[in-house]
């Protein structure tokens, strides 16, 4: 095998001869000297015949093991002999090893700007000092520069929209959804951005968006004769979002079908009245009724909703919630708000056995026998529930009643995903509510749509939705035949935004390894340099 020379260690591939290497303080200092060809001006590109002068220029090198690696470059400056040309002189550039206005060479700007992406500003400061590297943050973020964006846009192109800050500010999102990588960021989700961007990046003849409207304007401005695509996911999570609206509106159905098949039932003990249910004196009822009062007192002064919520630093959905809704279910939400759900299916069982033994009755005794029942929690549950029966603070028994996000689930799942007591309780939910029993058939006839793309049947099912549906039901398929041909083709074409969404969801881990307060240019060229 043959010898390596020092230049093939320091400088492989490189023209250039080792002419002295020196340990100094702190390093090796390496002097060198190119042996290549003339360079050529950086102007005209002629190559150059004469040599004009010599000067020596100091490049940091990748350390070697744990040293710095100092080279001193002997730098030729030639003529240009083009008298066309403005440029007199010109000094010459080393492949591999030099760049203009550099003070490092080619391999370690290469390794700073790979540490500045993954890392940012100071905390790449602090590991390159580790390394040996001399780099500040200021020096590491002007080596960050996002790749020039195409010309054209790509053919299939998707967009969504991520936050900057989750309900004040979001930016968008452009991806090549055939080469699946990101083309470009924008600062905001305006519609007058992204028309701009589509304007001075021609050549999109699919775009695959989700329901924004902004996005759609956009795109009927600046690219006409582009097919836009609606997301299956989002048309699906509209649904969803439709389904447990309408269950919410129907849920007073399934309480009185719940009591209807409870009085028909014996319980084991003879019931038998309860104390009298109080309200405990805690901190959140109590803070629920004073804020009940200030929202109400405001309002007899005529304050907007808007005003209430700037005033008591509160959102505006709360404070819409406390103006429409009555004290009495306010106080019931708030004292409701950490149910004991591992003793919710015994609690009637305690409470009749509490009243047939008048409050004489020991917690361990009660505790033994429903453990014989299944009861999997503690003891001292048990006792807390009776010291509130004692104490009359004690909530009533609530129905065993689902609740709509778990009606919704059931739904939207495919059948044969469902078990038998799934399938079971929701064969109740729809005996119980005939417009649960019609959302659900519709649901799942659009479903099935969406998974075996049947985008030539929506037209029918919208029209079966609009005549003899729930509100929200129809309402969704008011929206469909707004936006009737991305829809169609969303469930026809092969196209979606999956992969956007695996971008915007990249986008969010980014920020949480510490680019959530960056700027958004180097929120931006991260996105574009991450493979």
């Amino acid at each position: 095998m043959a010898s390596k020379t020092v230049e093939d260690v320091l400088f492989p591939g490189i023209d250039v001869r080792v002419e002295r290497v020196s340990d100094s303080s702190g390093g090796l200092v390496v002097e060198a000297m190119s042996t290549g060809r003339p360079g050529r001006c950086p102007d005209c590109r002629k190559q150059a015949q004469r040599v004009h002068s010599s000067y020596q220029r100091t490049l940091d090198e990748r350390p070697l093991g744990s040293r710095r690696v100092v080279v001193r470059f002997r730098v030729r400056r030639y003529f240009c002999d083009r008298r066309s040309c403005s440029r007199r002189t010109f000094a010459e550039q080393v492949g591999g090893l030099t760049e203009r206005h550099r003070r490092s060479s080619v391999g370690l700007t290469g390794w700073l700007r790979s540490i500045a992406v993954e890392l940012g500003g100071r905390p790449a400061a602090r590991l390159c000092h580790r390394l040996r590297l001399a780099a500040g943050r200021t020096r590491l973020l002007r080596l960050l520069k996002a790749p020039a964006v195409p010309d054209r846009a790509p053919r299939v192109l998707g967009v969504d929209e991520f936050a900057f800050r989750k309900g004040c500010t979001y930016g968008t999102v452009l991806v090549d959804v055939e080469a699946g990588r990101v083309v470009d960021v924008l600062p905001d989700r305006t519609s007058e951005t992204f028309a701009a961007w589509l304007g001075e990046h021609p050549g999109a003849e699919i775009i695959c968006r989700d329901r924004a409207t902004a996005y759609t304007k956009a795109v009927k401005e600046s690219a006409p004769d582009a097919l836009e695509v609606a997301d299956r996911w989002h048309l699906l999570q509209n649904l969803s979002a439709a389904v447990e609206k309408t269950c919410h509106q129907h849920r007073n159905c399934l309480r009185k079908h719940t009591e209807q098949e409870t009085e028909t039932e014996v319980p084991e003990p003879p019931p038998m009245l309860l104390p009298p249910v109080e309200l405990p004196r805690t901190q959140i009822i109590e803070r629920t009724r004073h804020r009940y009062e200030d929202v109400h007192q405001l309002l007899e002064k005529g304050w907007t909703i808007s005003a209430i919520a700037r005033r008591l630093n509160l959102d505006r959905k709360t404070v819409r919630r406390f103006r429409d809704t009555d004290l009495d279910q306010m106080l019931v939400s708030a004292r409701d708000r950490r149910p004991n759900g591992v003793l919710e299916p015994f609690k009637s069982y305690l409470n009749a056995r509490f009243t047939q033994a008048q409050g004489q009755v020991s917690g361990t005794r009660l505790f033994l026998e429903i453990r014989e029942r299944g009861y999997l929690g503690s003891r001292q549950v048990v006792r807390k529930h009776l010291a509130a029966l004692r104490a009359g603070t004690a909530e009533p028994v609530r129905a065993d009643i689902p609740s709509p996000r778990k009606i919704t689930s059931w739904i939207m799942r495919p059948r044969d995903t469902l078990t038998e007591s799934q399938e079971e309780r929701l064969l109740q939910v729809r005996l119980a509510c005939p417009d649960i029993t019609r959302a659900c058939d519709l649901a799942r006839a659009f479903a099935d749509l969406v998974r075996h793309q049947r985008g030539h049947l929506l037209q029918q099912w919208i029209r079966q939705a609009e005549q003899d549906a729930p509100k929200p039901m129809s309402g969704f398929a008011g929206f469909l035949r707004r936006d009737l041909d991305a829809v169609t083709a969303g469930l026809t074409l092969p196209w979606s935004s999956g992969v956007v969404e695996g971008h915007v969801n990249r986008v969010k881990t980014l920020k949480r390894a510490m680019y959530g307060r960056a700027s958004f240019e180097l929120l931006r060229t991260r996105i574009l340099t991450q493979p």
